[in-house]
């Protein structure tokens, strides 16, 4: 960390974090939210494993949802890359790298920060689809926008939950009236009070003068709270206090105010699952969630994978000051089939990593298959076929229709019998954890270790001899 620092400082402004849970309080604490992150998978005290790394991604998009995050990482296979990429990273260099090719990276990312202000900028969101998924939260939006009453917004992380808020801010006629938008997982929970409600001069240390609360900035406008799950349970009394009648006191006051914002909240969480194990207020929800929208996944949009692909490739292009990349057709059939498991944001990362990588250039399947969050056998299949080499089906259909000799048990037992070996050399010769590569009980491998491997002692007729 501190070499880089001295590598990248002339260009960046850099704050350093030893851990997850240290940088969490460290974003939390800062004025603004970085615009780019640089993430280590091995981070204490799991350093030789990815699973700090990958909650630290989450998080960090949950705190800063443009923030563009570029993993850095000696646990560098392709699967904890793609997992990686699937969570929100828009990158992912392996170690060692040299601090000049680093460099080039975040510049690149950099070109396309222009992106994350058109997008608070824009007076006039709207939707791409047609699926009958967007045709009904379209029609939903319709249906509750000039209702006063609150509105909750459900769907996965990265599904568009804020664009949503917006587009039904502006359906409205209080489109003319502020919009604003708190992320509630973003702010210490002990400021989470005074940032709502404003608070009075002296109120608590370094409360300088008095100061305006969201609620009240909002004014007859739109309030979005996002990640409203992460609201504390004290604070959750008294924003229900505010639903049911308006009221509220900043800190520091007796004063009684009143609010006349709409109040719209999103979650990625299940509520339900929250309310039942206590972290969250039954009442409250009941009075959030007197609309409720559901976000459709990106995997229920069918054919609007395509759009938002035409979308986004020409957008960057334009940013980038280059020309848009494009898929052929294998690309595209494989482009419609992914799930896309990070939803939009998954899908934006891809588009920003080709519009970068394959300028102007007609992009294969082979190329998009390493930036999609595929098994590994998956990748290699789709590499070999996209490279002229005949799947296996192909295979057997010529060896079959030539009318070569073919023993199908002979086959699959010869089949068998290399996976057996390949997993007990993988595992020195450890017969349980070749089992657990295999998926099979220990019993199950010494019994079929003696049937493909004849005059293999194993151990356990070793103890019956």
């Amino acid at each position: 960390a501190d070499t880089l620092s001295i590598a990248l400082r002339d260009a960046y402004d850099i704050v350093t974090s030893p851990s997850r849970p240290q940088a969490i309080q460290l974003m939390r604490q800062l004025r603004e939210p970085p615009t780019q992150a640089l993430v280590d998978l091995g981070l204490p005290p799991l350093p030789h494993r990815p699973d700090e790394g990958f909650a630290l991604i989450a998080e960090l998009l949950k705190l800063a949802p443009d923030m563009r995050i570029v993993v850095l990482s000696g646990q560098n296979d392709d699967t904890n890359a793609r997992h990686a990429r699937t969570l929100g990273a828009a990158d992912f260099i392996g170690k060692p790298c040299h601090p000049a090719d680093l460099r080039k990276a975040l510049d690149r990312l950099t070109l396309f920060a222009p992106e994350a202000a058109a997008v608070q900028e824009d007076a006039r969101p709207s939707l791409i689809g047609n699926s009958p998924a967007m045709q009904k939260l379209r029609a939903q939006l319709a249906q509750y926008g000039d209702s006063p009453f609150p509105v909750l917004i459900e769907g996965e992380s990265g599904s568009g939950k804020e664009i949503v808020a917006r587009c039904l801010h502006y359906a409205t006629a209080r489109r003319s009236r502020p919009f604003l938008a708190l992320n509630c997982a973003a702010i210490s929970p002990s400021l989470v009070e005074p940032t709502l409600f404003g608070h009075a001069k002296g109120a608590f240390t370094g409360a300088a003068g008095a100061r305006a609360g969201y609620f009240e900035d909002a004014g007859e406008g739109t309030l979005f709270l996002d990640e409203i799950g992460e609201l504390p349970l004290e604070l959750q009394a008294k924003l229900l206090r505010v639903l049911e009648n308006g009221e509220y006191q900043r800190v520091g006051e007796t004063q009684t105010r009143h609010s006349q914002a709409r109040i719209v909240a999103a979650t990625n969480r299940d509520l339900r699952q929250e309310i039942r194990s206590g972290g969250f207020r039954a009442d409250l929800y009941h009075r959030l969630s007197v609309f409720s929208i559901g976000v459709p996944a990106l995997r229920e949009m069918a054919d609007d994978r395509l759009l938002l692909l035409e979308h986004y490739r020409q957008h960057y292009a334009k940013i980038a000051r280059q020309q848009p990349f494009d898929l052929d057709a294998n690309a595209r059939r494989l482009w419609l089939g992914y799930p896309f498991p990070g939803n939009v944001r998954e899908l934006r990362n891809i588009v920003i990593r080709l519009t970068a990588k394959h300028p102007g250039a007609l992009v294969a399947t082979a190329e998009l298959a390493q930036e999609l969050d595929l098994p590994d056998e998956d990748v290699a299949r789709i590499s070999a076929m996209a490279a002229g080499e005949p799947s296996q089906t192909d295979a057997a259909l010529k060896r079959l229709q030539d009318g070569q000799p073919f023993n199908l048990d002979a086959a699959l037992a010869e089949m068998e019998r290399a996976y057996i070996e390949a997993a007990i050399s993988l595992a020195d010769g450890n017969i349980s954890q070749a089992a657990r590569r295999l998926g099979i009980n220990r019993t199950t491998l010494y019994s079929r270790m003696e049937a493909t491997r004849p005059g293999l002692s194993s151990p356990r007729k070793q103890r019956e001899q």
